[in-house]
């Protein structure tokens, strides 16, 4: 695993890892995620970024919203100040696919012969379409025009940050709404980004190599299961259920 991890180190400088203070479910799960790639926390390579809570929603659709947005943000504006050349962010609900480690050099030598300006590890697309291309792998590149939903692992290189720092912090500096892009979920934001600069280097990793774990969400409302009148423990072990099924169903589908 040890490996793993040098040959990432190689191609990102550095893994910011946003989590809230307040979630150490999150956090003792991301830290099992990152064991697997033979790294961790204490490792001076992996920032563990205390994500931003604000008070109040203000122009975003909830105060979840607005602390992603200003969270992601943070770390662009960390590292550009410090220099780094490509970054890897994961949001704390990230759940690498199986054979993660084997499946990561290949993404990554791609990434370091072809260039990117933006890469998506893990994605959704609103029309749900395009989660699977056989044969296609390791990179896919997607059009500028093409929505991307989640940034739960996303990868920049310098060159994007110095554009997407600026840029984003004029979108939070709009009216919510405004047609030249006000202050919206942060995916959402990376979109606008990439259609005002066609010309972006964008790569989605092919297949897929992490996912959204199940978890009570920050951002949004509260959903069915956290809805229930049940004990929290009972939620936690229909999420593990969850989490091993689509592990399983993902192991399946590559064999």
């Amino acid at each position: 695993m040890a490996m793993v991890a040098e040959r990432l180190f190689a191609t990102f400088e550095r893994i910011y890892v946003i989590s809230l203070a307040s979630r150490p479910d999150r956090r003792a799960d991301m830290a099992g995620e990152l064991a697997r790639l033979g790294t961790g926390f204490s490792d001076p390579r992996v920032r563990l970024f205390d994500a931003i809570r604000p008070t109040e929603a203000g122009p975003f659709r909830s105060i979840g919203a607005r602390g992603c947005f200003l969270s992601q943000l943070e770390v662009l504006r960390e590292a550009q100040r410090e220099g780094f050349r490509r970054i890897l962010l994961f949001e704390d609900d990230v759940d690498f696919v199986p054979g993660i480690a084997k499946a990561l050099p290949s993404v990554l030598d791609a990434l370091d012969a072809r260039g990117f300006g933006l890469f998506y590890g893990g994605y959704e697309f609103p029309d749900g379409d395009g989660h699977a291309w056989p044969g296609s792998g390791p990179l896919l590149p997607v059009s500028p025009d093409r929505a991307v939903r989640l940034a739960h692992f996303v990868g920049f290189d310098r060159s994007t940050i110095d554009l997407l720092v600026p840029y984003l912090e004029l979108m939070i500096a709009r009216a919510s709404g405004s047609a030249a892009g006000g202050p919206m979920d942060v995916d959402g934001a990376y979109c606008w980004f990439r259609a005002a600069h066609p010309d972006l280097l964008t790569w989605l990793a092919q297949p897929q190599l992490g996912h959204q774990r199940p978890s009570r969400t920050d951002i949004s409302p509260p959903g069915p299961l956290d809805r229930l009148p049940m004990p929290e423990i009972l939620r936690r072990y229909i999420r593990a259920v969850r989490r091993f099924w689509r592990r399983r169903a993902s192991t399946r589908s590559k064999e």
